[in-house]
């Protein structure tokens, strides 16, 4: 196997695959283990609470951001902004960056709701219920990823802290309302959404280390031009 391929392993998909592990573990606790447990006793009271104050200009809102992180447009966004960023930067690390967070998350969401069987809550659904599972919410967690992602790469090139801080907090905003609109539209629990903002943030966090960072090399050290391999262990041997 090649170095390469080695790094990938171990700085991409070894952590991917536990963090599968912690969402099915924590899906279990929550569906099985704890479901007769607080605070999750008390989780269909929050989405009851919710639904209870439902009016239409909070409707309108809730369906905003269910939107922003609709599959379609979490697709069209991530092409998009990757497109750009290449064209701009002209350099790959960026955009693959962002893809693979959006992807990871993607695989995750898709696996966990195979492995987890949790319905949706006792609440009316403001939305069309696909045909997976409550925990976790998809939504949520691509949310997450792609602007939490964005906000990542806006910061990395701001100037200014305060430019920094402005492009974080809109940015994590939208997840975060996200969040709280599919509990409010009957889609999910609060630890369904809870669960999901770890998915999103943890996939950034991965990526941002396998990808952004400059000082990780993919492959073998690169050795000073003129000098091979037994040419440096033999200095080293001199030296010793």
């Amino acid at each position: 196997m090649s170095d390469v391929a080695v790094q990938i392993a171990r700085r991409v998909l070894l952590p991917v695959a536990l963090l599968f592990s912690v969402l099915v573990a924590l899906g279990l606790l929550v569906t099985r283990v704890l479901a007769k447990t607080w605070p999750f006793t008390v989780e269909d009271a929050v989405n009851r609470e919710l639904a209870a104050h439902r009016s239409p200009g909070w409707n309108d809102v809730s369906l905003v951001f269910s939107t922003l992180a609709s599959t379609q447009l979490i697709v069209v966004v991530t092409v998009l902004v990757a497109l750009v960023l290449r064209l701009v930067l002209h350099r790959w690390r960026e955009p693959i960056f962002l893809c693979a967070a959006v992807s990871a998350q993607a695989l995750i969401f898709l696996f966990t709701t195979m492995a987890i069987d949790r319905r949706r809550p006792a609440v009316e659904h403001m939305d069309d219920s696909p045909p997976t599972s409550s925990f976790p919410s998809g939504h949520t967690s691509a949310a997450m990823a792609l602007y939490v992602g964005i906000a990542v790469l806006l910061a990395l090139g701001a100037r200014s802290t305060p430019a920094k801080v402005t492009w974080w907090t809109l940015l994590v905003l939208v997840p975060v309302g996200v969040a709280v609109t599919r509990m409010y539209r009957g889609m999910h629990h609060p630890s369904d959404v809870a669960a999901s903002l770890l998915n999103g943030g943890v996939c950034v966090a991965i990526m941002a280390r396998a990808v952004l960072d400059r000082t990780l090399t993919w492959g073998p050290a690169k050795l000073p031009v003129g000098r091979s391999g037994d040419d440096v262990t033999r200095a080293g041997a001199a030296a010793g």
